[in-house]
């Protein structure tokens, strides 16, 4: 009578036992540049990655197209929610704007929407990270010109492993952001 019990005791304790207890954070950066918007607000729409970016494990090429993981180190948030903060947080640190992520939370419409799909988030073999894709602006709040860009970024890995990917990571971040900010103050 107790033994499904404690066999479901057992696996709940193996299964406690074998989860990775590591989290990495992306490694922060911070931008000097600092420019005046043609828009008084800004949402960033949730970001688009592809699936081995949006899960938990950390994503690295092994082999020319053959990309693997590692369960041991885990990223600290979900990779679509701290790309979207990160990406928030830069756009209102550059700009004198106010920003905000989707859901909008404030009132009122936002003067400018930003949509980003990514294609590509990825620690290649080769040492570089490669951060591609393509980004929307439209306007709902005032007559804004609609306009789509693609990016492309290859940051140098510094080093080996997941913590040199968090780097680069945000360094590729950092680097959309300031492009859009640039596009957001023409």
């Amino acid at each position: 009578m107790f033994k499904p019990a404690l066999s479901c005791l057992a696996l709940a304790s193996l299964v406690a036992c074998s989860s990775p207890s590591n989290r990495l954070d992306m490694s922060p950066v911070t931008t000097e540049l600092r420019l005046r918007a043609n828009v008084g607000t800004v949402m960033l729409r949730d970001v688009s990655l592809p699936t081995y970016a949006a899960a938990e494990e950390i994503a690295q090429e092994v082999a020319p197209g053959i990309i693997g993981t590692n369960a041991d180190i885990l990223w600290a948030d979900d990779p679509a929610r701290a790309v979207t903060l990160a990406m928030t947080r830069h756009l209102d640190t550059i700009l004198n704007a106010t920003v905000g992520p989707d859901p909008w939370p404030f009132i009122g419409l936002p003067d400018v929407v930003i949509e980003t799909r990514v294609a590509q988030m990825l620690a290649g073999a080769d040492g570089t990270f490669r951060f591609t894709g393509q980004y929307y602006l439209g306007g709902d709040g005032i007559d804004y010109p609609n306009s789509s860009t693609a990016f492309d970024y290859a940051i140098p890995l510094q080093g080996e492993g997941a913590g040199a990917v968090a780097v680069a990571q945000g360094q590729a971040i950092l680097a959309l952001s300031e492009d859009i900010a640039r596009k957001l103050s023409r």
